[in-house]
This record gives C-alpha cells, sequence and structure tokens, in this order.
C-alpha cells in the first residue's frame, strides 16, 4: 500500500502499525511524490492525508483517480462534514478522521481489498436496465454503445442495486453490501457515491430515471 502524510511522526507510526498488521507499506510525504510512487510502487490501496505541503489532498485524489481505480482511503484530522463529502467527491473510497484505531483501519483496508478480489472473480452475468447494459464480467457498463467512465466502487454500488431487482436497498445495506460486512461508516458515503453515479449513469442526473430515491428508505434501480 501506499501511506501519504507529510508529518514523520504520524508516518511512522502508522507504517509501523499497518507493518504490525502484515501489510508492506511504501510511504510519500507529499502530493507529487504519491503521484509518482502510483506509478512505480503500483499499490493496491492508497492511504491519503488532505493537508499535504505541495497540494492538498483533494486535488491529490483528483489526479490519482484520473489516472487510476486503485481504492483511496482518505485519513484526516478534519472532521467537518463539509470535508467529508468533498473528499468522496473527489473521488476517495472512504474517509477515516484521526486519531485512528490501527484495528478499525486495517479492517476497513481489507473490506477494500476483498471487494478488489471479488471483481477478479470471472462471471458470465449481464443485466440491462433501462437503456444501461451492466456487464459484471468485464465490471463495465455500458449505455448506448459507449462504455460509462465507472470507478470500482460507482460500479459495485450500481451492481448491488441491480441484484436486488427493483427492490429498496437501505443505506445501511449497500454500506455492509459495497464497502464491507462490519463496515462502521455512515450514510453519507453511500449518497455522496450515488449522487456521482447518477452524474455518469444518467441522461439528467437531477430528475433520475435508474437511479431513484425511496425517501426515508434508500434507493433502488428502475428501468
Amino acid at each position: 500500500m501506499l501511506l501519504v502524510e507529510d508529518d514523520p511522526r504520524v508516518r511512522r507510526g502508522l507504517r509501523l502499525a499497518l507493518q504490525d498488521e502484515g501489510y508492506a507499506v511504501a510511504e510519500a510525504e507529499a502530493g507529487e511524490a504519491a503521484i509518482t510512487a502510483l506509478a512505480s510502487e503500483r499499490p493496491d490501496v492508497v492511504l491519503l492525508d488532505l493537508m499535504l505541503p505541495d497540494m492538498d489532498g483533494f486535488e491529490v485524489c483528483r489526479r490519482l483517480r484520473h489516472d487510476s481505480d486503485v481504492p483511496v482511503i482518505i485519513v484526516s484530522a478534519r472532521v467537518d462534514s463539509h470535508d467529508i463529502v468533498a473528499g468522496l467527491e473527489a473521488g476517495a473510497d472512504d474517509y477515516v478522521t484521526k486519531p485512528l484505531v490501527a484495528k478499525e483501519l486495517s479492517a476497513r483496508i481489507r473490506a477494500l481489498l476483498r471487494r478488489v478480489d471479488a471483481d477478479g472473480v470471472p462471471r458470465s452475468r449481464r443485466t440491462v436496465v433501462g437503456d444501461l447494459e451492466i456487464r459484471l464480467d468485464e465490471a463495465v457498463v455500458v449505455r448506448d454503445g459507449m462504455e460509462l467512465p465507472l470507478t470500482r466502487t460507482e460500479f459495485r454500488l450500481l451492481a448491488e442495486l441491480a441484484a436486488a431487482a427493483g427492490r429498496v436497498c437501505s443505506r445501511e445495506q449497500l454500506l455492509e453490501k459495497v464497502w464491507g460486512y462490519g463496515y462502521f461508516g455512515d450514510g453519507r458515503i453511500v449518497d455522496v457515491h450515488i449522487r456521482r453515479l447518477r452524474t455518469k449513469v444518467e441522461r439528467d442526473p437531477a430528475a433520475p430515471r435508474h437511479v431513484v430515491t425511496a425517501r426515508g428508505l434508500g434507493y433502488r434501480l428502475t428501468g
């Protein structure tokens, strides 16, 4: 994994804790170094601080996401709801606040890695919902013959909604199925990813016809 953190004491503490959990850890202390390391280290997951000396973590996340679908977890002392939403909007898969509990962070990393492994399992299924073709064997979504640029998390979210066959999925169910069993996040993560998903799969995201809100209950997928 790649740990992006400018404070050497925090970086060392996290590295030792993660190594104790069995992870190989590469380090970067700034945004440009992280972007370079993404190509050279090819990490399975990126842990990203927001407060970096050369650019903020939001910009780093956007640039990482532009080049790769590697899972990104933002690790920050900033707990304001705006920052959490902004981090997820930038393309992060998860957001963890400091101070950290190493076991909790390790559990979230394992959940992300299990999702990556699951995406690599060959599946010969195809689901059509309206003008969307969800190809589970390729982990892609096609509309009008063009592949839509979904992230790994967005695809997993859409696939779980499709698997529900029109039934409503609560935020808690989606957190468990998409982000991993035992996940202890909050519904904002689901809501932000739903918004991002709609910008890609809906012809008019302001009036969605596929990813529909069941007010007070959750979301469902319709044709």
